[in-house]
């Protein structure tokens, strides 16, 4: 239990608290009757802290979130999401959890090695994400997605953070980090018509700062690691 507990700082356990409390304050008082929702988000927000410590676990709880994200736009009839992270988030977060168990740092099983992309990983981010963004462009014009851009340009960040998440780069928690100011955005404009989506517009606030210092903590893992 010791050891368990030692394994996050107290700035971790602190980030950690303080956004599941957010989570569920928000959905208290903006009387949010999904507890799918929330149970969703507790996960998720609870994945950012381990894959900021390079942890495979994280990856595990992501494939968990991505299907019960996938369940809840399936109920809600919000097939772009539902493509999204069913035919998207969900496998890719499969790859990454082999890619990060098979690659252990000096034989850690809770850290993986810290990878640095070649410039055939780029090249090939650069062209996936491209024919990503293109295919699902004309998936949710067809579905009639509204806000169509900015859901579009979470295709294509939710795409390139999950490329780079397989590759091990720390940049894979920038760019979600990108992904997850485009989703405030998008859920700022819904929030105009229902003022019940702020609770949405704090979750990805809480995932934006995890995010942020997962991409903080990797760098500092691979400067450890490289030492």
């Amino acid at each position: 239990m010791k050891k368990a507990i030692n394994y996050f700082t107290k700035f971790e356990w602190t980030l950690w608290s303080i956004s599941i409390l957010c989570i569920i304050f928000s959905f208290i008082f903006f009387g949010q009757e999904s507890y799918l929702e929330l149970v969703a988000s507790l996960i998720g927000a609870t994945s950012l802290i381990f894959c900021a410590k390079g942890n495979p676990f994280g990856n595990a709880l992501m494939i968990v979130f991505c299907i019960l994200y996938a369940i809840i736009s399936y109920s809600f009839r919000y097939y772009g999401e539902l493509l999204t992270y069913a035919g998207m988030s969900l496998p890719m977060a499969v790859f990454s959890l082999i890619s990060w168990l098979r690659h252990p740092f000096d034989g850690k099983k809770s850290e993986v090695t810290v990878n640095t992309l070649t410039k055939k990983d780029i090249i090939q981010m650069i062209f996936f994400t491209v024919l990503v963004t293109i295919v699902f462009y004309f998936i949710l014009k067809y579905l009639n997605n509204a806000n169509i851009i900015p859901s579009t340009l979470s295709v294509t960040t939710s795409f390139a953070a999950v490329f780079l998440c397989y590759k091990r780069s720390p940049y894979f928690a920038l760019v979600y980090a990108a992904n997850d100011i485009v989703l405030i955005i998008l859920w700022v404009m819904a929030a105009i018509t229902d003022i019940s989506y702020l609770s949405v517009i704090i979750c990805f606030i809480v995932f934006l700062v995890n995010d942020l210092y997962g991409f903080f903590n990797w760098k500092k893992m691979q400067k450890n690691q490289q030492a």
